[in-house]
């Protein structure tokens, strides 16, 4: 009987983009696009209707239609790799923050693409083969960049993994109440407000709006997206 193909799944927000992904991996006999997304809150459902092994995710996706913020990747690829363990997320970004790379790896992210780096796409029928088969890959630019991070720590280990949970989800929903993000995180009241009290005193700031700031500004979150000309 022949293999079973790998099933990869998308995450972007530029239709144009899924597309040639698609065309590229599915030109590899091995692997089949099985779905897309172009919101982060579709995600679980996506996943939930469609396995995958390989997800390939763009960092500047907004969180929903009506919510333009980027989704809280920090907080999601954990949860989702703790409902799907054989999962293996891949991340193709255009920032090249090496906190953001660090702290995404440390959330369990199996590698990390810059979308400048063209040979790298060349190649993106084998890197998913080889994530999917339990590798971690790097293209060229992006390693370069993480060690960067490995090298100076760019300030990463300010916080610890449950903290960056909660500023990503932090900067993903800026209006959602302490109860909101305990529902989220499936934790209590109690402990979110430990973890916001503890993460303004590592960051050294007073509220949610400015250890978000901070934390962007010392590129261990996903950045704000760009503002669209008028």
């Amino acid at each position: 009987m022949p293999a079973e193909k790998v099933r990869v799944a998308i995450l972007d927000d530029h239709q144009s983009i899924i597309d040639g992904y698609t065309y590229r991996l599915n030109s590899t006999a091995e692997i089949e696009v099985v779905a897309t997304a172009n919101f982060g809150e579709e995600l679980e459902t996506v996943l939930e209707k469609h396995p995958a092994d390989v997800l390939l995710l763009d960092l500047s996706v907004r969180t929903s239609p009506e919510n333009p913020n980027p989704f809280p990747i920090l907080f999601l690829v954990p949860k989702l790799l703790q409902k799907y363990p054989n999962l293996n997320v891949l991340i193709i970004s255009m920032f090249a923050e090496p906190g953001l790379m660090r702290s995404i790896i440390e959330a369990g992210a199996s590698g990390y693409i810059l979308k400048d780096d063209l040979s790298a796409f060349h190649e993106l029928g084998n890197v998913v083969l080889s994530v999917a088969h339990g590798g971690i890959y790097f293209s060229k630019k992006a390693h370069s960049f993480y060690r960067q991070a490995d090298d100076a720590s760019n300030g990463t280990g300010v916080l610890t993994p449950r903290q960056m949970e909660v500023v990503s989800l932090c900067a993903a929903y800026p209006d959602a109440s302490t109860a909101d993000l305990a529902q989220m995180m499936t934790v209590s009241n109690s402990t979110v407000r430990n973890l916001l009290s503890r993460m303004y005193i590592r960051l050294g700031v007073h509220s949610r709006t400015a250890a978000v700031e901070k934390a962007r500004e010392m590129g261990i979150i996903t950045p704000r997206p760009p503002k669209l000309a008028s």
